[in-house]
């Protein structure tokens, strides 16, 4: 398909529109501004305002009816955001927007994850989705493309979620789900308000035997959210979350004639190793906000991570990991709001310290999991440290700019402890630093429809994983790799009110030094990085959404791109110069279909058309497109205090063949992970609201 965005062409286009901006009259119309809905930004604004592609999902989507297994339940209708890997938890979902975070071998690179406020994305650009409650989310909220100038490293993209407050009125809900495979989940919640103090609460256990061979995984969760006014201008947030995971294996990836065999076998490895993971993870917050003078506010935070983590590989020589994880964290962001001129302006300036220290082993895996020799011992510490600037203005009154500025510096640090005869001194450290920049503009074309565009900027450390040193048995970083970095060219337009609401963006994006997976020979089922040397990626999202009458609303979503690989050699000689970047489909539809009948039924049914990708760099290896579609039933229905809410659920309804996650260039052709054909799932929530 012939590249239909020509990056020089975008470029222009924001230069005429700048142009357009900056000689808009002042004596136009007055513009009514909308009332504040996200804070992706940092502070509260308008969704339709912000001058960058932000989507926002709300909790009837993420929680009605849901088995609420994994976010891709509810974002899989966010343009420009490809998800993956729902079904193995060992791995954790694999989240890509605009291709940052399609290297991922586990977790989620690439793009900044943020709950309650506090970075679950830690100092080395890693993050993950299974301390996250899905069950008591309020809202989540994704900017879709570079945001550096705001979050700093790993900020291609971000997922920001909100815990759910508690109602004005006390309640107790008991919620439980059972389906196909094992599935068992149980919640108790409840929450509500005391005076100055709301609270929330929010417990679940989630079991499954999983559709593959060795797929099985219990997590249990624990999630809290106090909110206290301290006085009319003082507010003090904390959170407080506990996941323990004993058991989540990992069946790994299967090549095309295994699957054609036998869809629901593991890796014969996989097997023999006992390959999966064990977690306990704690996580407390604390968020201060405050009103120092009109006009003037103050935000603070402090947070603490621990995690325990043991993973089994299918490899023999280092194929036992253990670490032990502590990360401090520290926020300060100060907001003044006054004017320029006549005009409205807001300025922010902020800063953020942390500082992540890991006591990292690996084992020899004697088969079945069990450790053997010690091979390797070394602390890792990593400390970022951001300082940034934004500021706001309302240079017409159709018209705004905004600008940014951040700098960081992220500083590694390992110190061997596992030092004798044959193996050296491997301690060492590297610092990598980037400057942000990121500049808006934004024009209210009518009252609900405005037109932006913007310039951004991104870079991505390798995290402490990707920095293994990929020689055999020997620790330390790996002293080759650099940091990615990103310029994100945007233009958009976007309604997000009334009956119909529709976002059109275009956006081209060049990328040096792109951080690629591999799988050595030698080392079977572990992944490495190396960087490819520059990559462009092109694409157009749009989505749109309306409410249809008779309780009907409908809302869909379509991304097309072309990323690929402008200049990429490996050390073996490759040359992968134009070839699609891997992991990426060219082209993804969602559509959803929601009715909400008058005595409280609900049905909400919804499809997504993936097209091709490629499994490794060559694109020698194509993968089929697919299309899945899901299906949801149930009622609200109160008997004076009480709300019961039973629901039925059909995922893969027409009982496609496809695969859940793709393995990268994975050695032997083993990319494919397969997903679940055609499955039911049924549940009942049962809420009592006291004092109603």
């Amino acid at each position: 398909m012939a590249r239909i965005i020509n990056p020089i062409l975008l470029k222009l286009i924001f230069v005429s529109i700048a142009y357009l901006f900056s000689w808009t009259s002042v004596s136009a119309q007055v513009i009514t501004l909308e009332p504040i809905d996200v804070t992706a930004t940092r502070v509260e604004k308008n969704l339709t305002e912000i001058p960058s592609a932000v989507s926002n999902i709300g909790r009837d989507d993420i929680q009605l009816g849901a088995e609420q297994l994994g976010l891709d339940e509810s974002l899989n209708s966010v343009p420009g955001l490809f998800l993956m890997n729902r079904y193995n938890f060992a791995q954790d979902l694999r989240a890509s927007i605009r291709g940052f975070g399609a290297r991922s071998a586990f977790g989620i690179r690439g793009i900044k994850v943020i709950v309650d406020g506090i970075p679950e994305t830690l100092p080395d650009g890693q993050g993950s989705v299974d301390g996250i409650d899905i069950g008591s989310v309020e809202q989540i909220t994704v900017i879709r493309g570079p945001a550096s100038s705001l979050y700093g490293n790993a900020s291609g993209g971000a997922i920001i979620v909100e815990s759910e407050r508690g109602p004005p009125e006390p309640f107790t809900e008991i919620r439980s789900t059972g389906g196909e495979h094992g599935l068992q989940k149980h919640q108790l919640k409840f929450g509500g308000q005391s005076g100055d103090l709301n609270y929330m609460v929010n417990v679940s256990d989630t079991r499954t035997d999983g559709y593959r061979d060795h797929s099985e995984a219990e997590n249990r969760q624990f999630n809290t959210r106090l909110e206290a006014d301290l006085s009319q201008n003082t507010t003090v947030v904390a959170t407080l979350h506990h996941t323990d995971q004993p058991v989540a294996n990992d069946p790994g990836g299967i090549n095309a004639t295994s699957v054609e065999a036998n869809r629901r076998q593991a890796r014969d490895r996989n097997l023999m190793f006992n390959t999966g993971e064990t977690l306990r993870q704690n996580r407390f917050g604390l968020m201060v906000r405050t009103e120092l003078t009109k006009g003037h506010s103050l935000q603070a935070r402090v947070h603490h991570i621990d995690r325990e983590f043991d993973a089994s590989l299918p490899i023999s020589g280092n194929g036992i990991i253990r670490f032990d994880r502590n990360v401090l964290g520290t926020g300060l962001q100060y907001t003044w709001e006054s004017s320029l001129g006549s005009k409205p302006n807001r300025f922010l300036m902020g800063l953020d310290i942390d500082r992540q220290d890991d006591d990292r082993s690996r084992f020899q895996n004697k088969e079945g999991g069990i450790a053997g020799a010690r091979v390797l011992d070394q602390n890792e510490e990593v400390t970022s440290l951001g300082v940034f600037l934004q500021n706001e203005t309302r240079i017409t009154d159709r018209s705004e700019f905004t600008v940014g500025l951040r700098y960081d510096e992220v500083e590694y640090d390992v110190t061997d402890r596992f030092i004798n005869s044959s193996n050296g001194d491997d301690s060492g450290n590297i610092t990598f630093d980037q400057v942000s920049p990121m500049v808006g503009l934004s024009f209210a074309l009518t009252e609900d429809v405005r037109l932006y565009s913007n310039i951004s900027s991104g870079f991505e450390t390798p995290t402490t994983t990707e920095l293994a040193n990929p020689i055999l048995n020997e620790g330390g970083f790996d002293q080759t790799l650099e940091p990615q970095e990103s310029t994100n060219y945007e233009i958009g337009i976007k309604s997000l009110t009334g009956k119909h609401r529709y976002e059109v963006a275009l956006f081209s994006i060049d990328i040096r030094n792109e951080l690629n997976p591999y799988e050595p020979k030698e080392q079977e089922g572990r992944t490495f990085y190396r960087n490819a040397g520059e990559s462009s990626r092109e694409g157009i999202e749009l989505s749109y959404a309306t409410k249809l009458g008779h309780g009907f609303e409908f809302a869909s979503a379509f991304t097309w791109s072309d990323f690929k690989f402008d200049r990429f050699s490996n050390e073996q000689g490759n040359v992968f110069d134009g070839k699609q970047i891997p992991g990426i489909p060219e082209h993804f539809l969602y559509l959803g279909l929601t009715w909400f009948g008058k005595n409280g039924h609900y049905l909400i049914w919804n499809a997504n058309l993936v097209g091709s990708l490629y499994a490794d760099n060559a694109n020698q290896t194509k993968v089929d497109g697919y299309t899945v579609s899901n299906l949801r039933f149930g009622q609200e229905k109160f008997i004076g205090d009480w709300e019961i809410s039973p629901f039925i659920g059909v995922n893969n309804l027409f009982d496609e063949e496809y695969n859940s996650n793709i393995r990268i260039n994975a050695f032997g052709s083993r990319f494919y992970e397969p997903a679940p054909e055609r499955n039911f799932y049924g549940g009942i929530s049962v809420r009592r609201v006291f004092g109603g």
